[in-house]
């Protein structure tokens, strides 16, 4: 796998934009990426250095969905979450903006 396949998408939410503060940003991975890949793709990618990578796989909630008079039950999809701490002074920007700190 090339390092932009590991890598999906940043996570912008209210608590990866409060630990973007201490250095750790979370991103949506590949589902068989290993921490040693998220590593290098992230070193890779944004010219950092990575200090430690935590994964965690998010089940997909159960969800109830109603229109007009017809109910209908599905999921949301799975996912790899992972929490990546950067060398201290570094920090990441997407596309020339900081997503992360604001």
């Amino acid at each position: 796998m090339e390092a932009r396949d590991i890598i999906v998408s940043p996570r912008i939410t209210e608590k990866a934009m409060a630990n973007a503060l201490e250095a750790q940003y979370t991103f949506h991975v590949h589902p068989r990426a290993t921490k040693t890949q998220i590593r290098h793709a992230i070193e890779e990618i944004f010219k950092v250095n990575v200090v430690k990578v935590n994964t965690v796989n998010v089940l997909g909630k159960a969800r109830v969905y109603a229109r007009g008079r017809v109910r209908t039950s599905g999921e949301r999809s799975d996912f790899k979450k992972a929490v990546v701490t950067l060398r201290r002074g570094q920090k990441i920007e997407l596309g020339g903006v900081n997503y992360f700190e604001q």
